[in-house]
C-alpha cells in the first residue's frame, strides 16, 4: 500500500520598502540607475562611517504589522549578522533576530478548500546587499552597490501551509495589502518582493516536522508553484527509496524546472549574531502605533463592501477593482468626475483590461488618467458618440491619453442626429439593396439588421443607431 505524504510549506518573504532613501543614509533606493551611483560611505561600508536609521521605514514596519494583526514590540533593537560575501560591504548585515519590530501576527486566505488562517511568526527589519552580475563573457563578476542598503522587511510566517495554492493564495493576500499601505510597490520581477520556500514533506497523520529544505531565486508566483511541485516529488522520491532529506538551501531553475543544491543550511549561531553597537535600541512609544494605526487606508475588504452599498456594483465587479489598487484608484477618482459608477466600472473590467492583456501591461503601468475617462463616458452616454466610435477613442486614450473630446471635434466623430441628412443616406441603401428590401417584406426580420449595417458604413459609424433603425422601419 503506498503512503500519502503531506506537504509543510512556510515562507520568509522579502519587501523592499518604498522610501526614498536608504535604510541608514540618505542614498536613492531608486530603481535602475548608473550601477554605484546610489552609493555612499554609509552604504559601501567604508571604515569609520556610521548608520542613522530612517523613521519612515520603522513606520511601514508597523503599518504592515498593524495590517497583518500583529503584535508591535515597542523595544527593539537591530543586530549585526556576520557572514563574508562580495556584495555585503561591511562582511556583516544589519538585522533583527532577538526583538523584531512584529510578532504573532496572521492573515486570513481563501482558498477552494475554504477558509484559513495563516501565522506570522514574525516581521523584521534589515539592510539589502548589493548585487553581483556575472559576465560571461570576460569570466569575471562585478559588483553594483546600488541596491546595498535598501530598507527590507522579512515577513516570517509558520508552516501553516500545505499546498502550492495555500502559497499563492497568502502572498497575493499579502502583497495587495502591503501594496494598499503604499510601503512597496512589490514587484516580483524588479524584486521588491521575493519569497524564500522552506518545504519539507511527512506521512501523512505524523506529528513531527520532517527535514526541510530552503529553495531561493523565485521571482514570479508561477516559478513558486512549480517549484514546490518539484521539491515535494523530489522529497517524497528520497524518503520512498530509504534516503534522508538532508537540510540545505536550494536553488531554483525555472527553466529546467528543477532545483539543485547551493549550500548546507546555516543556523543562526553560523553567523555569530550579536546587538549592532552603532545603533540605539528603537522604542516605540503607544502615541506613535496609534498615529501609524490612524493613518492605514481602507483596505480591501472594507472597500468591497463600500462599493456594493454606496456605487450598487454587483459583488463580481467590485471583487475585480478592488482585486488591484491600481483599478480601485482608477475607479473611485473617475466616479467622482462623472458620476457614473457602473458605466467606470464596465470601462476598467472589459476594455481597460482587454488592452492591458494584449499590450503585455500591468495595472500599475496605466498611464491615462481619469479626467479622460470620464470624458469619454460622458460623450458615449450624452449619445455624442457611438459606442464604436467610442471604443476607438478609448484605445488612443489608452496610449496616449488624448482628451476625447478635442479628438473627437477636431475628427467629426460626433453621432449624426441629424434626421434629414439620415433619410437621405437609409433612402439612397434602400435603393441599393433591393434583394433585402424583398427579404424584410417577406418577413426575413434579420434582412434589416444589413441595411442598418449599410447605413452605418455610409455613416462611417457615427450615425445614431436608434435613428437608423426608426427611419428604415418607416421607409419601408
Amino acid at each position: 500500500m503506498s503512503k500519502t505524504y503531506e506537504t509543510v510549506i512556510g515562507l520568509e518573504v522579502h519587501v523592499e520598502l518604498a522610501t526614498k532613501t536608504k535604510i541608514f543614509c540618505g542614498c536613492s533606493t531608486a530603481f535602475g540607475g548608473v550601477p554605484n551611483s546610489h552609493t555612499c560611505p554609509v552604504c559601501t561600508g567604508m571604515p569609520g562611517s556610521l548608520p542613522v536609521l530612517n523613521k519612515q521605514v520603522v513606520e511601514y514596519a508597523m503599518a504592515v504589522g498593524l495590517a497583518t494583526n500583529c503584535k508591535i514590540t515597542q523595544y527593539c533593537k537591530f543586530d549585526r549578522k556576520n557572514y563574508f560575501y562580495p556584495d555585503n560591504p561591511q562582511n556583516y548585515q544589519i538585522s533583527q533576530l532577538y526583538l523584531p519590530i512584529c510578532r504573532d501576527g496572521g492573515v486570513e486566505i481563501e482558498t477552494e478548500a475554504g477558509k484559513k488562517t495563516i501565522g506570522i511568526h514574525e516581521i523584521h527589519m534589515e539592510e539589502d546587499a548589493g548585487k553581483l552580475v556575472h559576465d560571461e563573457w570576460e569570466d569575471v563578476s562585478i559588483v553594483d552597490y546600488n541596491r546595498s542598503g535598501v530598507p527590507l522587511i522579512e515577513i516570517v510566517s509558520e508552516p501553516d501551509m500545505r499546498s502550492a495554492e495555500e502559497v499563492i493564495a497568502y502572498l497575493e493576500k499579502l502583497r495587495l495589502i502591503i501594496q494598499y499601505l503604499g510601503a512597496s510597490d512589490c514587484k516580483l520581477n524588479e524584486g521588491s518582493m521575493h519569497a524564500d520556500v522552506n518545504l519539507s514533506v511527512r506521512e501523512a497523520g505524523a506529528t513531527e516536522f520532517g527535514t526541510r529544505t530552503e529553495m531561493k531565486n523565485l521571482n514570479s508566483f508561477k516559478a513558486i508553484a512549480r517549484a514546490i511541485e518539484g521539491e515535494r516529488a523530489r522529497q517524497i522520491e528520497l524518503l520512498e527509496e530509504g534516503k534522508a532529506v538532508i537540510q540545505e538551501t536550494r536553488r531554483w531553475d525555472d527553466n529546467k524546472e528543477a532545483s539543485h543544491a547551493m549550500r548546507s543550511k546555516e543556523d543562526a549561531q553560523d553567523y555569530r549574531y550579536f546587538p549592532e553597537p552603532d545603533l540605539v535600541p528603537v522604542v516605540i512609544s503607544d502615541e506613535w502605533i496609534a498615529e501609524v494605526k490612524s493613518c492605514q487606508p481602507e483596505m480591501r475588504e472594507e472597500k468591497m463592501q463600500r462599493y456594493q452599498t454606496e456605487f450598487g456594483l454587483p459583488k463580481y465587479d467590485a471583487e475585480i477593482l478592488t482585486g488591484d489598487k491600481n483599478f480601485a484608484d482608477l475607479f473611485e477618482a473617475t466616479t467622482a468626475l462623472c458620476g457614473k459608477p457602473k458605466k467606470v466600472s464596465n470601462w476598467i473590467m472589459v476594455e481597460t483590461i482587454r488592452l492591458l492583456k494584449e499590450n503585455e501591461k500591468d495595472p500599475d503601468e496605466i498611464t491615462f488618467s481619469p479626467i479622460n475617462l470620464a470624458k469619454l463616458i460622458e460623450l458615449a452616454d450624452a449619445g455624442s458618440i457611438t459606442n464604436t466610435v467610442a471604443k476607438e477613442v478609448f484605445e488612443l486614450i489608452f496610449k496616449e491619453d488624448i482628451d476625447p473630446e478635442h479628438y473627437v471635434e477636431e475628427k467629426g466623430l460626433k453621432t449624426v442626429n441629424d434626421e434629414s441628412e439620415l433619410r437621405t443616406v437609409v433612402e439612397q441603401v434602400i435603393k441599393n439593396n433591393p434583394q433585402s428590401v424583398e427579404d424584410y417584406h417577406n418577413g426575413k426580420e434579420k434582412a434589416i439588421g444589413f441595411l442598418v449595417g449599410q447605413t452605418m458604413k455610409a455613416m462611417k459609424g457615427k450615425a445614431n443607431p436608434g435613428l437608423v433603425n426608426q427611419l428604415l422601419k418607416e421607409l419601408l
